[in-house]
């Protein structure tokens, strides 16, 4: 797993480690049950201190992504993939949401929105 943190960046440093592990766990890098670099590691190996670390993994434990395991480390939780459907669901509403209020101004019928999506499913197959 790599992670690359940006100083210059306006997000703070937990929030880039945060979402690279997230990344990394969403996109089956890191296995379900897979164990993480330690905190005291990954702050070593990044150059930022031990709390930047352990406030990203708390933030991810508290969401159900890791569990930690007293005594041997942070592991990728097991339901991390029911999570990670769920989180998806919400990005896949989020976004027909969005083509839903952009089609009414544009004036589109269901049916004409309905096309849209078929066409492009059609497209994604071939």
């Amino acid at each position: 797993m790599v992670i690359v943190i940006k100083n210059n960046s306006s997000e703070p440093i937990y929030d880039q480690i945060k979402k690279q592990i997230l990344d990394a766990i969403m996109s089956g890098d890191i296995k379900e049950g897979e164990c993480l670099p330690s905190i005291r590691k990954l702050a070593r190996d990044l150059k930022v201190s031990v709390i930047t670390t352990t406030k990203a993994y708390n933030d991810l434990e508290l969401a159900g992504y890791i569990t930690a395991v007293q005594g041997k480390g942070y592991y990728v939780s097991e339901r991390s993939n029911e999570i990670l459907y769920e989180k998806l669901l919400e990005q896949i509403e989020y976004h027909f949401d969005q083509a839903i209020s952009i089609s009414k101004k544009a004036d589109l019928t269901e049916k004409d929105l309905m096309d849209i999506l078929i066409n492009l499913l059609k497209q994604e197959d071939s």
